[in-house]
């Protein structure tokens, strides 16, 4: 058998019906010399009006019966993709997450992938037909439907890959690869050829939107290569590497923004063992992702414990805190939502001092407050004011010359 490849599209690459017979062109060209297995996302724009058909009734859904709402786009645009190999005279089949046991666990809208059957695949494959599945969406051990969340797709995309021992997983966006920065917000941002797995994996982790950082966990997991590149444009894209190839690496690779944050600060809390779990856990509990986390240094037995999450999760977070005031005594709690995250990554950091101060001396120069560090060996994270985030990126891109 020939080496298997799959190839994911996104809701761009399939937002019409043009786009889906340019995308089965792509298809069949790397069909020629490789077997190819497909993941689609829904059509661009047909998840958001699935969500506003839902909130006729409610703010807030049932969520089990949001997923199985929600979970149909991906069914349209796997169909009309088959239809488009038809036509040009390819075999194809469009399978649901639920036919090929993609199996994940019961969070609705926040699912995980727990195990996908990959016999079912390969047995298609075997028959010279090109399988079309569904993206973003599983299946739970009692047969509910669940999502994977935005950008789930790529995660449905790379564990596919792993199972069936795929030579590399392809990614079709609507960017000609992964950049130094956002170009949106810095028109000269550089594409890069190749990143190291771990660099994007924080790239990802700390806003970067080209692909979902679970995809890229799994991806460094069961060592898929990765390769994320433009189903508009021809070109070979950036390859998401399972080593550092040069001798040299760059000090730093790329900057990430991250907007739609919002810092909590508990104030004058006891320092005392197990207040952190007493205010972490039951946030971790209720499926909340908390991303940077500083606790000052104690002073008359009390300090101040401070994090951040995402904006979506604000009222999980109010409500979880409003439940543990017995458990943990604070004076304060003081709620920033104007805030957002730049950070500098790099594997170059390991090997070479001096990004840190660079940086601060940059920001500092062009009046940008810092109020939150949080490091670790190749990445550096500010929190600023949400207003000052795109000229931040701005100015660290220039510092570090980026676009050369």
């Amino acid at each position: 058998m020939s080496e298997i490849i799959v190839q994911k599209f996104g809701g761009t690459s399939v937002g019409s019906v043009e786009r889906i017979d340019a995308v089965a062109d792509i298809i069949k060209n790397a069909s020629q010399s490789n077997k190819i297995v497909v993941v689609v996302s829904a059509m661009a724009g047909e998840t958001n009006k699935l969500v506003n058909l839902a909130k006729n009734f409610s703010e807030n859904p049932n969520k089990r019966e949001f997923d199985a709402l929600v979970a149909t786009g991906e069914t349209i645009s796997s169909a009309l993709l088959a239809m488009a190999l038809h036509s040009k005279g390819l075999k194809a089949k469009s399978y649901s997450a639920s036919q090929i046991s993609m199996r994940t666990t019961d969070s609705f809208s926040k699912a995980r992938i727990l195990d996908v059957d990959a016999k079912k695949i390969l047995e298609v494959l075997e028959e010279d037909t090109i399988p079309i599945i569904t993206g973003f969406q599983g299946i739970t051990e009692t047969g509910d439907v669940t999502t994977l969340g935005r950008g789930g797709s790529d995660t449905t995309a790379v564990a596919i890959a792993a199972q069936v021992k795929a030579k590399r997983c392809d990614i079709y966006t609507d960017v000609d690869g992964i950049f130094t920065t956002d170009p949106k917000i810095v028109p000269n941002a550089k594409k890069l050829d190749s990143i190291t797995m771990e660099e994007m994996l924080e790239l990802a982790g700390q806003g970067a939107k080209v692909i979902q950082t679970r995809a890229v966990e799994f991806a460094n997991k069961y060592n898929v290569p990765v390769r994320v590149l433009s189903s508009f444009n021809n070109g070979n894209g950036t390859l998401i590497s399972l080593k550092e190839d040069t001798m040299e690496n760059a000090l730093v690779s790329g900057i990430a923004s991250q907007k739609n944050q919002v810092k909590f600060t508990l104030h004058g809390v006891g320092d005392i063992p197990g207040t952190a779990f007493k205010i972490l856990g039951p946030i971790s509990d209720a499926d909340v992702e908390v991303d940077v986390i500083v606790q000052n240094v104690s002073v008359d037995g009390k300090t101040d414990f401070t994090f951040t999450v995402s904006s979506e999760d604000q009222e999980t977070v109010n409500s979880v805190i409003e439940d543990i005031k017995e458990d943990v005594e604070y004076r304060d709690l003081i709620v920033n939502s104007d805030i957002a995250k730049v950070s500098l990554v790099g594997v170059g950091m390991r090997s070479q001092a001096g990004v840190a101060s660079r940086a601060f001396k940059a920001l500092s120069e062009k009046d940008v407050n810092i109020q939150i560090i949080c490091t670790s060996e190749i990445k550096i994270t500010m929190v600023i004011d949400e207003s000052l985030v795109d000229k931040a990126v701005q100015v660290l891109h220039e510092e570090f010359e980026l676009d050369k």
